[in-house]
C-alpha cells in the first residue's frame, strides 16, 4: 500500500484556497503591524528604491537643520552681546555728557575713569559673547557658514566682528581716555614783626598817620628812610627808599612799607604804635646805612599747626583766599581773621577731592598735591612773597598730564566717535537681524521639505490602513467560508462512509 493519501478534487481546492487566503492574511497582517506596503525590494523595487532616495535626503536635511539651529543661537549670542554694548556706549555717552555740565577738573577727571571702566565691560561682553567657541563678536578666525542644501552650494556666511578690542578703527573705535596724572608743589609759611612808637619826645604825645613823621623823635626831615635786608648793608630797591621832606606824613612811611612785597605795616592811632610785619629779615634805619635802625625784623619759618597767618606779611586779616583748578572753576575760598591759623589753611585745602595738604613743623613748608591743575590765589599782593619779591600767580600746580576729559572740546571729540560706535552697532545689529531672519526662514523652509519628502516616500511605502483593515476583514471572511466550504467537501467525502 503506498504512503499517498489521496485528497478529493473539492477538499483539495479548498485546502489550496485556505493556504492561500492564509498567505494573503499574512501579507496583510505584516503591514498592518509595519505601517508599511513595502517593507523591501522585494515588495516594489521601483517604490522601494525611490522612497530611500527621499528618505536619505531627508536624513541629510534633518541633519543641517541641526546645524542651522546652532547657527541660530550663535547669531543670537551675538545680538544680545551687541544689544549689551549699546547700553554700556549709550551709558559711556551719558558719562561724557555729564563732564560736559561741570568745569570741575576733578569731577571731569573721575568721569574719564568711569568712562574707561565702561571700556573695559564693553571688552567683556564682546569676549563673553560666544556660543560653542563661536565668537561673531570675536574677530578673525571667527565667521560662522551656515549650509542650507546637502551639497553645500547653497550656503550663508556671516562675517565677524570684533569688539574685543574697542579702539580698532574697524570696530567701535573708541579709545580709552587719559586719566590725568597730578602734580605737587609746597610754599613756605613764614614771618615775624617788630614795633615802634612814633612820639615826638621821650615823654611827648604820640603821632598819628597824618602827623608829620619828621615831627618824630629821632628823624629829622633831611633824612632818609632806608630798608635792608635784615641787618647787613644790603638795601632793598632804592624806590623803597623814603626821602623825606618838610611834608612827608606817618601815612607816607606807612604806604611805602606795605610797597614791599611780603611786608606790610599795622599802625595805632591810638598809641602811635607802628608794627612791622615781614616774610623776610628787614632792617628800617634812618641815616642812609645800616646803624642806626628805627627797628629790625626777626622772621622765622612757623613750626606749629596752632600759628596765626596774620603773623606773616603775605596775609592779613580780610584777605579771601580762593582755590581753583585748571578750569579756572572755583573750589572754594577762605577768608582769613584774625585766628586763622596754619591748621585751617591746611584744613581748607584738605576739604576738597582729589588736593592733599601736609605741614612741615620743621621746615615750616605746607606742602599741597593735587589730582588736577590747581591754583591757589589771594586778594593781598603780597601774597607768596619771598625775599621780598612779589608772586603774581599765588601757588600753583601743573599737573603731569590731563584727563580726556578736560576740555570741552575734548569731551565733544569723544562724544563724536560715540555716536559713531552707536551707529556701527545699530547697522551690525541691522545686519545680524538679516542673518538671524534669513536662517529662521530656511529652517523653516527645510523643515516643510523635509515633510515633503518623508510624505512622498510615504505614499511610496506606507499602507493605508483602512484599506489593509478591510482587506483583513475580507480575508478572514473568506478564510470561514474556505473552512466552512472544506467541512463541506470533507462531509460528502465521509457520506461513502456510511454505506459500510
Amino acid at each position: 500500500m503506498g504512503d499517498n493519501i489521496t485528497l478529493s478534487a473539492a477538499v483539495r481546492q479548498n485546502l489550496l484556497t485556505l493556504q492561500s487566503t492564509a498567505d494573503l492574511m499574512s501579507g496583510v497582517q505584516n503591514k498592518l503591524a509595519t505601517g508599511l506596503k513595502v517593507n523591501s525590494a522585494l515588495d516594489n523595487p521601483n517604490s522601494f528604491f525611490t522612497a530611500s532616495g527621499l528618505n536619505s535626503r531627508a536624513n541629510d536635511l534633518s541633519t543641517l537643520l541641526d546645524d542651522m539651529g546652532q547657527s541660530l543661537q550663535t547669531l543670537k549670542a551675538a545680538d544680545e552681546g551687541i544689544q549689551t554694548i549699546t547700553d554700556l556706549v549709550e551709558t559711556a555717552k551719558a558719562k561724557a555728557n555729564q563732564a560736559l555740565q561741570t568745569q570741575s577738573q576733578y569731577e571731569r577727571k573721575t568721569y574719564a575713569a568711569q568712562y574707561n571702566d565702561l571700556l573695559k565691560q564693553i571688552e567683556d561682553v564682546a569676549k563673553d559673547s560666544s556660543y560653542k567657541g563661536k565668537n561673531l563678536l570675536g574677530g578673525d578666525g571667527n565667521d560662522l557658514t551656515t549650509i542650507f542644501n546637502e551639497d553645500a552650494t547653497s550656503k550663508l556666511k556671516i562675517s565677524a566682528v570684533d569688539y574685543t578690542n574697542a579702539a580698532l578703527s574697524t570696530g567701535l573705535n573708541l579709545s580709552d581716555l587719559a586719566e590725568g596724572q597730578g602734580g605737587a608743589t609746597s610754599f613756605q609759611l613764614e614771618g615775624g614783626n617788630n614795633s615802634f612808637v612814633l612820639k615826638e619826645s621821650t615823654n611827648g604825645p604820640t603821632l598819628n598817620s597824618s602827623s608829620l613823621l619828621s615831627s618824630a623823635l629821632g628823624i629829622s626831615s633831611t633824612n632818609t628812610l632806608s630798608f635792608y635786608s635784615g641787618s647787613t648793608t644790603t638795601t632793598l630797591a632804592s624806590s623803597h627808599n623814603l626821602a623825606l621832606s618838610a611834608g612827608t606824613t606817618v601815612q607816607d612811611l606807612i604806604d611805602k612799607i606795605d610797597g614791599i612785597a611780603g611786608v606790610r605795616a599795622e599802625f595805632d592811632e591810638s598809641n602811635g604804635t607802628l608794627k612791622i610785619i615781614s616774610n623776610d629779615d628787614v632792617t628800617l634805619t634812618h641815616n642812609g646805612s645800616a646803624t642806626g635802625a628805627l627797628t629790625t625784623v626777626n622772621a622765622t619759618a612757623f613750626t606749629s599747626l596752632t600759628t596765626k597767618l596774620a603773623g606773616s606779611g603775605s596775609y592779613k586779616v580780610g584777605d579771601v583766599i580762593t582755590l581753583t583748578d585748571g578750569n579756572n572753576y572755583e573750589l572754594g575760598s577762605l577768608e582769613i581773621e584774625s585766628d586763622t591759623t596754619v591748621d585751617d589753611l591746611k584744613d581748607f585745602l584738605n576739604d576738597f577731592n582729589g588736593v592733599s595738604a601736609s605741614f612741615n613743623t620743621t621746615t615750616g613748608k605746607l606742602a599741597i598735591t593735587s589730582e588736577t591743575d590747581l591754583g591757589l590765589t589771594s586778594t593781598n599782593t603780597d601774597f607768596n612773597a619771598d625775599d621780598f619779591t612779589a608772586d603774581s600767580d599765588g601757588v600753583t600746580i601743573a599737573a603731569l598730564s590731563d584727563s580726556g576729559f578736560a576740555t570741552d572740546n575734548e569731551i565733544n571729540k569723544v562724544v563724536d566717535r560715540l555716536n559713531n560706535a552707536l551707529s556701527n552697532l545699530r547697522s551690525q545689529a541691522s545686519e545680524f537681524g538679516t542673518n538671524l531672519s534669513t536662517v529662521e526662514i530656511r529652517q523653516d523652509y527645510t523643515k516643510s521639505l523635509i515633510n515633503t519628502l518623508q510624505e512622498g516616500a510615504g505614499k511610496l511605502t506606507l499602507a493605508d490602513t483602512n484599506e489593509e483593515g478591510a482587506n483583513l476583514l475580507a480575508l478572514q471572511t473568506r478564510q470561514q467560508l474556505a473552512s466552512t466550504s472544506l467541512s463541506f467537501a470533507s462531509q460528502a467525502d465521509q457520506t461513502v462512509l456510511s454505506l459500510f
